[in-house]
C-alpha cells in the first residue's frame, strides 16, 4: 500500500492550527541552538557571542575542571550508562556516595536520586498521596508539582502565593475530613526569585498534623549557605520532604529527595518514576558528587550569585532579591520579546518568559546570576538596561 504524503494529514492540520493560534499570541516556542562556554559565554546559530543571563548553572560548576575530571574518570571506570534501573543492575557504588552527601547537606537521615527533578516531583507526590488525602499547593508551584498532584488520587487545592494565613484557613475548615495532608511549595520560586515562608508554613503544618514539602531546585547551592531554602529559613526541622535537582546550582543532572529513612525506603519500593527509570550515568553521578563537595567548602563561590543579583537590582531600581533570580515584569508578550531582542543586540542573552509559564499580562525578563559571571559582565548588563530604558517602573 502506498501512502500519499503530498498533502497534510488530519493530525498535521490539527498541529498546524494549534501552532497558528499560538503564533498569533506570540506564544509559539522554538528551539535555539547554542554552544555554552565558561564565564557564561554562549554562541548562537548566528555566530554571535552573548553573555548568558538565563542559565541555571548558578555556580558555574558545569565547567569546573574538578567536576569535569570527576565525570571523565567515572565514565572511564564505570562506562557511559548505568545499564538498567537502580533496582536491577543500575545501582553502582557512586550512587550510595552521592545520596549520603545529599543527606548530609540537607541534614536528613537519607536521600534518593531520581532521573530528573520532574520525575522526582511526580513520583514523590503520587506515591505519598491517595484517595482520602488532601494536597495544598502554592498557586505558583512548578509544573512538575502540578503534574504530581494530578497523578495522585488526592483532593487538591491551591492557596494564594506564600499566604500562610490562607493555608491555615483551609486547614481549619477541611483538615478533619482527610487522612493525610501535604503542603507543597517551591523553596525559591523560579519565575519570581522569592523564598517560601518555610518556617511559618512548617509551624502551621505541625499544628494541623500535615506534611511539608519544598522544591529546592533553585535554592541548593545558592542560599542557606548552599544548603537550600529550609536552612535559609531556619526551618530544616519542620520540612519533612526536601526535594530538589542536581541540574542547576550543582551544574549536573538529576533530581533527589532528602527525607527520613522510612520515607526513602518507601520511595525505593513504590515510586514508579524511580523504579521504572534507568539509573543516571556514572559520569553524571560523579560530577554531582564533586560539585556538592565544592558547595560544602567554597563559601565565597556560594555567596557570589546572590551578591551579583543584589548589585544588579540596586543599580536599576528593582527590589532587593533574596536569590540569584531577578524578575523584571514587562507585561505583554511582544514587549517582553522585544526587550529580550534589544539586549541580545547589546551582547546579552536574557530570555523572555511568557504565558503559560507565567500569568497573563506578566510576561517578563528573568535575569539569572551565576558565580561564573565576571564583574564586567554584570556592569555591562546594567549599562545596557539603563541605556535601553529597561529598568525602573517595569517590575511589578
Amino acid at each position: 500500500m502506498t501512502v500519499n504524503t503530498s498533502y497534510p494529514s488530519g493530525l498535521d492540520l490539527f498541529a498546524l492550527s494549534k501552532l497558528s493560534a499560538l503564533e498569533a499570541k506570540n506564544r509559539r516556542r522554538k528551539l535555539a541552538t547554542v554552544s555554552r562556554a565558561s564565564h557564561m559565554e554562549m554562541t548562537g546559530s548566528s555566530g554571535a557571542t552573548l553573555i548568558n543571563f538565563s542559565d541555571n548553572d548558578y555556580l558555574g560548576l558545569s565547567f569546573h575542571p574538578e567536576v569535569i575530571e570527576a565525570s571523565r574518570a567515572a565514565t572511564g571506570e564505570h562506562g557511559v550508562g548505568a545499564g538498567a534501573s537502580r533496582l536491577v543492575t543500575g545501582h553502582y557504588p557512586l550512587c550510595d556516595r552521592l545520596e549520603k552527601k545529599i543527606a548530609t547537606i540537607k541534614g536528613t537521615e537519607a536521600a534518593l536520586v531520581f532521573g530528573s527533578g520532574y520525575l522526582a516531583n511526580t513520583g514523590i507526590i503520587s506515591t505519598l498521596m491517595g484517595a482520602g488525602d488532601l494536597i495544598l499547593a502554592d498557586e505558583l508551584v512548578h509544573n512538575s508539582i502540578r503534574t504530581g498532584t494530578a497523578l495522585s488520587k488526592a483532593d487538591k487545592q491551591y492557596f494564594r502565593h506564600s499566604d500562610v494565613a490562607h493555608v491555615e484557613e483551609i486547614l481549619l475548615a477541611a483538615r478533619n475530613r482527610y487522612t493525610n495532608v501535604l503542603i507543597v511549595v517551591d523553596g525559591v520560586y523560579s519565575m519570581d526569585g522569592d523564598v517560601a515562608p518555610l518556617l511559618e508554613l512548617g509551624e502551621v503544618a505541625a499544628r494541623h498534623g500535615a506534611w511539608l514539602m519544598n522544591d529546592d531546585a533553585h535554592a541548593l547551592g545558592t542560599i542557606g549557605g548552599g544548603r537550600g531554602s529550609a536552612h535559609a529559613c531556619g526551618a530544616e526541622h519542620l520540612v519533612h520532604l526536601q526535594m530538589g535537582t542536581l541540574s542547576k546550582g550543582v551544574g549536573s543532572y538529576g533530581g533527589y529527595l532528602a527525607a527520613s529513612q522510612a520515607v526513602i525506603d518507601l520511595m525505593i519500593t513504590r515510586a514508579r518514576t524511580f523504579i521504572y527509570t534507568t539509573g543516571l550515568p556514572p559520569g553524571v553521578t560523579a560530577a554531582s558528587l564533586k560539585a556538592l563537595e565544592i558547595i560544602e567548602t567554597d563559601t565565597a563561590l556560594v555567596a557570589r550569585p546572590v551578591m551579583l543579583a543584589k548589585k544588579f537590582a540596586a543599580a536599576i531600581g528593582l527590589p532587593e532579591p533574596s536569590s540569584p533570580i531577578v524578575p523584571m515584569i514587562i507585561g505583554g508578550e511582544r514587549e517582553a520579546l522585544d526587550a529580550s531582542e534589544q539586549l541580545a543586540r547589546r551582547g546579552f542573552r536574557v530570555v523572555a518568559i511568557r504565558p503559560p509559564t507565567v500569568a497573563e499580562g506578566t510576561s517578563r525578563l528573568r535575569f539569572n546570576f551565576s558565580a561564573a559571571h565576571r564583574d564586567e559582565d554584570v556592569d555591562g548588563l546594567i549599562q545596557a538596561c539603563l541605556d535601553l530604558g529597561i529598568n525602573v517602573g517595569l517590575s511589578a
